[in-house]
């Protein structure tokens, strides 16, 4: 009896329900992929291939090489710098979807300062010169959806795509005209010398950008979960009219979450051309942007479930270039993958609200 009465405690009740509140998040992480990887493997039956050998080949290439693992951790800094920047940017409330334009202008900023720089001034002084330049071009370029935003309430889904465009052909023009480097044949900055990018940790092709990257999202966590400045985001992004009310200053905070996204989807460019290119040609893209959306989603915008999910589609991602070459996969089937996850996501989201929905009434 005395058992019995402990186990209906609300302390126990308490317990239970955290526990099964766990359970659920976990499971509406897992659900997703798992069923993302079995329609995807389906579809890799209907083209002749054999799923087992080509997801076993990626794990194989993306995880358990030691070259192919070192790759995927490289591969992380940029995708890390963008999720930390959506983060901050969701979880206010704005969609700011033009990280691939803040990413890449402030990639060819950076592409075409370091050479000039690296001659002329102490190497650590020019990671400091050329993260701050890269930061600032990518919260220069969000100020437009933010004042537009703030100012007028125009939707930021728009003008943030806008602005991709236009970062994304700015940035083109730059190469091709003012930054192109006029002794190689095709158009593209001057080369920062192998020595002189990012130190590389334990004799590895890792760089330092990764540990920066993993402090940004941490940083970015602990701001929105632990500082005054992340509670008033959040509230703005859960109900913009009790911000009003509660005497928050939403156009400013507005401004300040636009800000903090771009200039952290800029380091992103930054860290990928000072830590692994070394220049930037003309047309490159490789839309890290829009594909880190449903990673920071299916991670409901926890920076350390962000980390793991960016650790999963990395491996996803190097080991499927592998795959692609050596078992006859296209490259773009990695992008089917993305676009089944969010089918699932969002079905797994649905069925979750019907579901609380019919258990509250």
């Amino acid at each position: 009896m005395i058992r019995e009465r402990e186990n209906h405690t609300p302390l126990a009740e308490a317990r239970d329900n955290i526990v099964g509140e766990g359970a659920m998040a976990a499971a509406r992480i897992m659900l997703p992929i798992l069923l993302a990887l079995i329609v995807g493997g389906l579809i890799l039956i209907a083209l002749g291939k054999n799923p087992i050998e080509y997801y076993w080949y990626v794990i194989r290439r993306g995880l358990l090489s030691p070259t192919g693992f070192q790759a995927t951790i490289v591969r992380m800094a940029p995708l890390l710098f963008i999720a930390a920047g959506l983060i901050v940017s969701f979880r206010a409330g704005i969609w700011n979807l033009g990280t691939d334009g803040q990413f890449l202008l402030a990639a060819a900023i950076v592409a075409a300062l370091s050479p000039v720089l690296s001659p002329i001034m102490p190497i650590w002084l020019v990671f400091v010169v050329c993260f701050s330049v890269a930061a600032a071009v990518g919260a220069g370029w969000a100020l437009i959806p933010a004042f537009l935003k703030a100012n007028y309430g125009i939707n930021e889904i728009i003008t943030t795509l806008m602005m991709t465009f236009l970062g994304i052909s700015f940035a083109n023009v730059l190469i091709k005209i003012p930054f192109n480097d006029p002794s190689t044949t095709v158009p593209q900055t001057a080369t920062l010398a192998v020595e002189d990018r990012l130190p590389r940790l334990f004799d590895t092709p890792v760089h330092i950008g990764v540990v920066l990257a993993v402090v940004a999202v941490i940083g970015v966590h602990v701001m929105m979960t632990r500082t005054s400045l992340g509670l008033k985001l959040q509230i703005v992004g859960a109900n913009p009219r009790a911000a009003i009310h509660a005497g928050l200053k939403v156009p400013l905070l507005t401004y300040a979450a636009f800000c903090i996204s771009g200039a952290l989807a800029g380091l992103g460019g930054a860290v990928e051309i000072l830590g692994v290119w070394g220049t930037m040609r003309a047309d490159w893209n490789p839309a890290y942007g829009l594909l880190v959306v449903p990673l920071v989603f299916l991670a409901r915008f926890h920076g350390i479930g962000s980390i793991a999910i960016v650790l999963f589609f990395a491996i996803l991602m190097i080991g499927g270039e592998s795959a692609s070459r050596r078992l006859g996969v296209p490259q773009s089937y990695t992008l089917v993958l993305v676009a089944l996850l969010l089918i699932f996501m969002a079905l797994v989201e649905f069925l979750d609200h019907r579901w609380r929905r019919m258990k509250t009434s």
